[in-house]
């Protein structure tokens, strides 16, 4: 049973925000005479003036914490406006439990989330602040420009496919010089094979043979116009990207101690570390935990279950696609190097295949960012490729494999290596 002295407390003046499109609905709840709480109601547009004269009436009673849904991207208008004046929260809709059986309306939806936040039953999201979301904007439009630029090379392949030019076939880079010269080529009337591998440089000149194969095809003039199309839009997607970035340089110079001690991290690059700072921001204060942090970005194992058995996939929810992107990108790249992650990765590779691999090295990375980001004179020290068979007690490991053979019906006798 729950004592008075445990009750969490009423927040004395507090709002809540219903948002939609084109309204806001705004219940407010204030102390009221003989101890009573008095209630009150408006609806408001979202237009800008409308949403500064509700942070005056807000302001106006004294109100010390508004909170708000993540309602697709209508949250941001009245949270921009109002987190400069007073205590904003935005929170979770699965966190606001609606009572079975109640009529659900805006109004109606206000009031509810008001008196639960009074409670202080909610949970704030993380919100970062202006400089770090100016800085998200722009990574994550860098990430946008690269995934239009990847679909539009695919595009490119796939006609050359129907024009039976087997280029990708032969070249690794179709869109490196030798790969940009035979199409240029192509575009301009070029038809014969010999004529078009003779444009290939450095060591795709050895493999001559194999390009004027792959160049005998059926290209056509209406090939001709599509391929040009294409690979103006590349290369304007190319010309953007180039200029998004000299924005990030120049937004995240501020960041760039931070950016550096992440950049020493096996697998993170200069672009993971921008694209890491900008999802999760420097304070860390705001995630107590590496384990919070790790459950933040759905980096966390998820357990389900109900009376002794596991239930669902144990899946951990969809969480930041930017973040996980970078984290999945880095826990590859650091799969290839001989370094404690390295090793990391092959080993839960062998027991638990390469996807779970990849997720437990983005979670192994997410740590040592939690840990670098919290001490700025913090660096990263590999422990070492051996680190693990380093720490492995040899008599333990024979006594484990003469048990596995006696299992198996063997008797082992053991004599030692001269």
């Amino acid at each position: 049973m729950q004592t008075h002295s445990d009750a969490p407390e009423i927040i004395e003046r507090v709002a809540a925000l219903d948002v939609g499109k084109a309204e806001v609905v705004c219940c407010v709840r204030v102390p009221g005479p003989g101890g009573r709480r008095m209630q009150e109601v408006r609806t408001v547009t979202t237009m800008t003036a409308a949403l500064l004269a509700l942070g005056d009436w807000l302001a106006g009673l004294g109100v010390t914490r508004v909170v708000m849904e993540a309602t697709s991207d209508y949250w941001r208008a009245p949270f921009y406006l109002l987190e400069d004046r007073c205590e904003t929260w935005l929170v979770n809709a699965k966190d606001v439990k609606h009572l079975p059986g109640r009529p659900k309306t805006d109004r109606l939806d206000a009031v509810w989330l008001c008196k639960v936040a009074e409670r202080q039953m909610l949970r704030p999201s993380f919100v970062p602040p202006p400089a770090i979301r100016q800085l998200r904007d722009l990574t994550r439009y860098r990430v946008d420009l690269v995934e239009t630029r990847t679909a539009e090379k695919q595009r490119v392949e796939k006609l050359l496919e129907d024009a039976l030019i087997k280029l990708s076939v032969v070249v690794s880079d179709l869109f490196g010089v030798s790969g940009r010269a035979i199409m240029a080529a192509l575009i301009a009337g070029e038809r014969d094979p010999v004529v078009l591998a003779e444009l290939a440089r450095g060591r795709l000149r050895a493999k001559t043979d194999s390009l004027v194969e792959a160049l005998t095809g059926r290209f056509t003039d209406h090939h001709a116009f599509l391929l040009a199309q294409m690979l103006k839009r590349i290369d304007a997607i190319t010309a953007d990207i180039a200029t998004v970035q000299v924005r990030i340089d120049a937004q995240i110079a501020p960041f760039a101690p931070a950016v550096a001690r992440l950049d020493e991290i096996p697998g993170v690059g200069a672009a993971a570390a921008q694209m890491i700072v900008a999802e999760i921001g420097l304070d860390m204060s705001r995630f107590p935990t590496p384990a919070h942090l790790a459950s933040w970005a759905r980096f966390a194992p998820g357990v389900s279950e109900s009376a002794g058995r596991k239930k669902g996939a144990a899946g951990t929810g969809h969480g930041n696609r930017y973040l996980a992107r970078a984290l999945g990108e880095a826990a590859i790249g650091a799969s290839r190097t001989d370094t404690f992650l390295g090793e990391r990765y092959r080993r839960i590779a062998r027991r638990r295949g390469k996807k779970r691999a990849i997720v437990a090295v983005g979670r192994s990375i997410l740590v040592i960012v939690w840990a670098l980001l919290c001490d700025d004179d913090a660096h990263f020290i590999d422990l070492g490729a051996d680190y693990h068979a380093s720490r492995t007690n040899p008599q333990r490991r024979v006594r484990n494999h003469v048990r596995e053979l006696q299992a198996l019906g063997y008797t082992v006798t053991l004599n030692p290596a001269a």
